[in-house]
C-alpha cells in the first residue's frame, strides 16, 4: 500500500473524483490537495475522502513532499502544478491530458523535468480502454495493421456554451480531440515526416483557428492512415483498424466491432470490460501503470517525451501557430 505522505491528488472536481474511486478500490492510500472549500466539501460527499484545501503552496508548506502526484486540475493549471511539485521534489507525476495548455507550458514543464530527473506521464485513458486491449491482441493475430482512419469531429453546438479558463477552447483540438488523435497514432506510428499532408479550414467563433480537419499520408511504420473532422457538421469520434482480415470499429470508442474479409455486416466483439463499467473507462488500468510500474502497462502510457514529439503534428492538425 502506497503511504499517503507519498501519494498526493491534486484537485477535487469531477476528474479527481473518478481517480479516487480507482484508488479506493486498489487499497491505495492516497492524500487530496484542492483549493476551495466548496468543492472539497463536494469531494467528501461523493468519495467520503477529505480534502487538504487551501492550495498546493498551503500543503508543500506544512506536509512532505509527495513520492507520486497524480493531477486532475485544468488544463490551464496543468503546468504550472506540476513545476511547482517537481521543484519541491515530487519525482513521479501522472498529468490529465494533454498536459499542457499549449507548446511553450509543455517546454517549460520538460525542462523542469530534465533539471530534476523527475518523470511525467500524461494521462490518455483511452489507450486503456478493454476495447482497445482487445484489438491490440486481434490487430496483431491477423498480421498487423495495413491501413487506419480517423474522425475527431466535436459538438460545437454543445461546445461554444461551456465555460472554460481562457485559452482552452481556443486550443480544444489539443485539449479534447487528442483522446482520438493519440490514441489512433499510438496504434499505428506517428506520422513520417514529408509523407503526409494536411488541411483545415472554416472557423468558429470558440476556435478561430479551422473548423474542419482532414489529412492523409503514411505513418512511421508505414502503414497508410486518412483523418477527418468537421465541427460544423454531425459526426462522433471513431477510430477504424484494417488488417488482411478484418476492419475493426471503435465507434464509439467503448466498443469494438469487426467486418470480417468478404462481408459488410459489422459484428460486436465480446470484451472483459467490468472494469469500464464499474469505473471511468480504462483508469483503472491507466491508475495500475502509473503506480506500479509494470513493465507491459507502463509502455502504453504516454510519454512527456512522446508527448513534445507529437505535439507539432498537434498544431499543424488544427492549424495552430507554433
Amino acid at each position: 500500500m502506497v503511504s499517503s505522505t507519498n501519494l498526493w491528488l491534486i484537485g477535487c472536481g469531477p476528474m479527481a473524483q473518478a481517480y479516487a474511486a480507482v484508488l479506493q478500490a486498489q487499497s491505495i492510500d492516497f492524500r487530496v490537495i484542492g483549493r476551495g472549500t466548496a468543492s472539497a466539501a463536494a469531494f467528501k460527499r461523493s468519495t467520503g475522502v477529505s480534502v487538504v484545501s487551501g492550495g498546493l503552496d498551503a500543503a508543500l508548506a506544512e506536509l512532505p513532499v509527495p513520492e507520486q502526484a497524480i493531477l486532475a486540475v485544468g488544463v490551464e493549471q496543468l503546468s504550472h502544478v506540476a513545476q511547482r511539485l517537481i521543484g519541491a521534489g515530487c519525482r513521479s507525476l501522472l498529468l490529465e491530458k494533454p498536459g499542457a495548455l499549449n507548446f511553450a507550458e509543455l517546454e517549460a514543464l520538460n525542462a523542469a523535468v530534465q533539471g530534476n530527473n523527475a518523470t511525467v506521464w500524461i494521462a490518455y485513458n483511452r489507450r486503456f480502454y478493454a476495447s482497445v486491449q482487445k484489438l491490440r491482441q486481434l490487430v496483431a493475430a491477423d498480421g498487423g495493421i495495413i491501413s487506419a482512419i480517423f474522425e475527431f469531429t466535436e459538438w460545437s453546438h454543445l461546445i461554444k456554451d461551456l465555460q472554460k479558463a481562457p485559452g482552452v477552447k481556443e486550443h480544444w483540438l489539443l485539449n479534447n480531440s487528442t483522446h482520438v488523435i493519440d490514441l489512433a497514432f499510438h496504434l499505428i506510428g506517428l506520422p513520417a515526416e514529408g509523407q503526409w499532408q494536411s488541411w483545415h479550414g472554416g472557423s468558429l467563433d470558440w476556435h478561430p483557428a479551422a473548423a474542419r480537419f482532414h489529412g492523409a499520408g503514411v505513418s512511421e511504420r508505414g502503414i497508410p492512415f486518412s483523418y477527418q473532422a468537421d465541427w460544423e457538421a454531425p459526426g462522433r469520434w471513431g477510430v477504424e483498424l484494417l488488417t488482411r482480415k478484418n476492419r475493426y470499429l471503435l465507434r464509439p470508442m467503448e466498443v469494438l466491432q469487426t467486418i470480417p474479409l468478404g462481408s459488410v455486416e459489422a459484428q460486436s466483439i465480446e470484451l472483459d470490460d467490468e472494469l469500464d463499467h464499474h469505473f471511468k473507462p480504462g483508469l483503472f488500468c491507466q491508475c495500475q501503470a502509473f503506480l506500479t510500474s509494470h513493465s507491459v502497462q507502463i509502455g502504453q502510457l504516454c510519454s512527456l517525451e512522446e508527448q513534445l514529439n507529437i505535439f507539432p503534428t498537434y498544431y499543424r492538425i488544427a492549424g495552430y501557430t507554433l
